[in-house]
């Protein structure tokens, strides 16, 4: 096996184990929380490392039978999925518990987990050689950076709900 070809395998088992790793701490995350937006943000964060670990697992196979890269056509939402969730269980909240440490300890090791992520699919997409193989780090890191963005967002609303009303809806409290 060429000595690329070495390199790309053994990248994309890093990532392999990257997104395994992600999904099981977020699974872990999400049944000790607290907070049903915090379970439903964290299960769907679990989801999407999962998405990935199969597009991943795809290209290793192709690659390891020697079929090469697919031609793999990998969208990042956006993190509109996120988004959705946050905006949903916002509306329906009627109080917010007080943030629990826990949760804000899980929230602040989700977000590192997407910056280590979001930092080697970023380093690899610069060493990429195939176009297609590019197009998916890169493709993975604006996602990967959503997720901390998602996450960030979630850490400020656990931290200060009010704080984060404003700071979101642009008004202050007393309705200016």
């Amino acid at each position: 096996m060429p000595d690329g070809q070495e390199k790309t395998l053994k990248a994309l088992e890093t990532a392999l184990q990257m997104e395994i790793d992600g999904k099981e701490f977020y699974l872990k995350a999400s049944a000790a929380s607290k907070n049903k937006l915090g379970k439903d943000l964290l299960e769907k964060l679990a989801a999407e490392e999962d998405v990935h670990r199969t597009v991943f697992q795809g290209i290793y196979d192709s690659i390891k039978s020697k079929r090469g890269w697919p031609d793999i056509k990998y969208r990042s939402d956006g993190g509109q999925g996120l988004r959705t969730i946050f905006a949903k269980a916002l509306e329906n909240m009627k109080k917010q518990e007080p943030g629990l440490k826990e949760e804000l300890d899980a929230v602040k090791t989700g977000m590192d987990l997407e910056n280590k992520t979001l930092d080697f699919y970023n380093a690899r997409s610069k060493k990429a050689t195939l176009d297609a193989e590019k197009q998916l780090y890169e493709a993975l890191a604006m996602q990967e950076g959503e997720h901390h963005r998602v996450l960030l967002d979630y850490y400020e609303f656990l931290k200060n709900p009010a704080g984060w009303y404003v700071q979101k809806e642009h008004t202050s409290v007393d309705g200016g």
